[in-house]
């Protein structure tokens, strides 16, 4: 454990160990998990990260909520846009070391954050671009995208749509099935489908919506 690492409350890894074993996840995973939550919360005290401030939340709402789409995304290379504190995008390198992931945030605080956590981590297969989405010049250089709180699937496409390679695709993480946003698809983009996702002790619906050029 490194010396910086901020102890977590009595359940934490409880509460993952069980969450990753109900997804079908190796809990093998559960100690580098631990030690971004660890460096998270302590960040997030100072610099606030995300508005979760309990642990034992945040194992919910944003370790195992990431990780629900990790089935679906598990090597080539992913652009995370406005990953914020690194959301999905740390969970998911964790899981998939063969994973090239970028993680795309424009906030100097955060984006400082990202880069500490991948170096305690040691994630080789992560980077940090401190970049707003439409401003990356990287055309075409993603297999995958995603996107979990960022905007409308319209509103992805317009900043994001750019860095898909020909053949690539949109993972927007969504809660309730989002009619009124697949109706607003842009032209030239269409729905390949909508799959929904189990978080383990999360309340309401999710879904992965994938989405590629026509």
């Amino acid at each position: 454990m490194n010396a910086n690492d901020t102890p977590l409350p009595p359940g934490v890894a409880d509460d993952l160990q069980r969450g990753l074993h109900a997804m079908g996840l190796d809990t093998a995973l559960a100690p580098p998990l631990l030690a971004y939550l660890s460096l998270l919360v302590r960040w997030n005290r100072t610099y606030n990260l995300t508005a979760i401030r309990d642990p034992r939340e945040m194992v919910t709402r944003h370790l195992l909520d990431s990780l629900a789409m990790a089935a679906h995304v598990e090597s080539g290379t992913l652009a995370d846009l406005g990953t914020g504190p690194g959301l999905p995008g740390i969970p998911l390198a964790i899981a998939h070391p063969q994973l090239q992931v970028t993680l795309v945030e424009s906030n100097g605080k955060k984006a400082r954050f990202l880069r500490e956590a991948v170096r305690q981590l040691g994630l080789g297969n992560a980077r940090v671009a401190e970049s707003r989405a439409e401003a990356l010049d990287e055309p075409g250089a993603f297999d995958a995208l995603t996107a979990r709180a960022m905007d409308t699937l319209a509103g992805i496409i317009e900043v994001g749509g750019h860095l898909l390679r020909p053949g690539g695709q949109l993972l927007a993480m969504k809660g309730v099935y989002p009619h009124e946003e697949i109706a607003a698809l842009p032209a030239g983009w269409q729905v390949a489908e909508v799959r929904p996702l189990q978080v383990p002790g999360l309340a309401g619906e999710r879904h992965l919506v994938v989405c590629s050029r026509t």
